[in-house]
């Protein structure tokens, strides 16, 4: 049953109410389909480790969306209503909905108007996959029968009428039950290619070096510090030896616990006992 949330969208409430809820304009990231926005980049914006950040393509969207709106009901006639609405832990924030709760409105304002992408798709009648979700998703959560999504440009306005598609509302379900125990368990989803930046730069390229010409330095003292530890070992035949500033010792200790194997330890969730996640740096070197 869907319930309207009396919250201001764009006000502090309303980005605390999305964090701990599963949005609409999320869903393309969950399905991997989002063109901005990563599994992972999701998962660190909602556990609170990154912020979103606006830019100028949204700052000219959030601009534009009363005049796309106004524009919207003056070709239609029909009068829509912003609104935040929830299902359960799916919530969509609507552009619009008409008054009985039919139909509503998806309003984009791309920054390049009639020369975008987007405006194209919509003319040649199709929605892309990304937006579809999110109107999907949209439809899911308001119970609305159809969804109108109208690009505008700044003075004119293109109108794509969606209706529900129920498989797709089924795999938005899955996706997010799939990425809620990375959630639940604070650990990130696997990074995609796409998480992955080329670094071109002459400060990238001279760390790189320097990273380079350290580690094989280091490997081989590591080499050499091995090789001089064998022969000291080779030639001591006591427990304990000493001289020259160095002391070889020999000595007993037990085998280390492998735990799988212990019986009252099966199927235990140690989850509880386990440290807060942390962020750790791992450097290594592409053949």
């Amino acid at each position: 049953m869907s319930t309207i949330v009396q919250l201001v969208q764009g006000s502090a409430e309303w980005h605390t109410y999305r964090q701990s809820m599963r949005n609409a304009s999320e869903s393309a990231a969950v399905l991997g389909i989002s063109p901005w926005v990563t599994p992972y980049q999701l998962w660190m914006l909602k556990t609170g480790r990154s912020v979103s950040q606006t830019n100028a393509a949204m700052a000219r969207g959030t601009h534009l969306e009363p005049a796309a709106r106004a524009a919207y009901e003056e070709k239609t006639g029909a009068v829509m209503q912003p609104l935040v609405m929830q299902d359960g832990v799916y919530s969509a924030c609507l552009d619009g909905i008409t008054l009985e709760g039919g139909l509503i409105v998806e309003i984009k304002c791309p920054f390049k108007g009639r020369d975008s992408e987007l405006w194209r798709s919509v003319e040649g009648g199709t929605v892309p996959g990304h937006y579809g979700a999110q109107v999907q998703h949209q439809l899911m959560v308001s119970g609305a029968h159809e969804a109108h999504l109208w690009v505008f440009d700044g003075s004119e306005g293109l109108l794509l009428s969606v209706g529900r598609d129920e498989a797709a509302m089924e795999a938005i379900s899955g996706a997010w039950d799939a990425s809620q125990p990375f959630l639940d368990g604070d650990t990130p989803p696997p990074l995609t290619d796409r998480d992955t930046v080329s670094r071109v730069d002459a400060a990238w390229a001279a760390a790189a070096q320097q990273y380079l010409l350290a580690k094989r330095a280091s490997e081989a003292s590591t080499e050499a510090l091995e090789r001089a530890r064998e022969a000291l070992a080779g030639i001591a035949t006591h427990p304990k030896e000493s001289g020259a500033g160095v002391t070889v010792t020999r000595f007993w200790e037990q085998g280390l616990v492998d735990y799988k194997k212990v019986p009252a330890l099966r199927g235990l969730d140690v989850t509880p006992y386990r440290g807060a996640t942390r962020e750790e740096v791992r450097v290594t070197e592409r053949y």
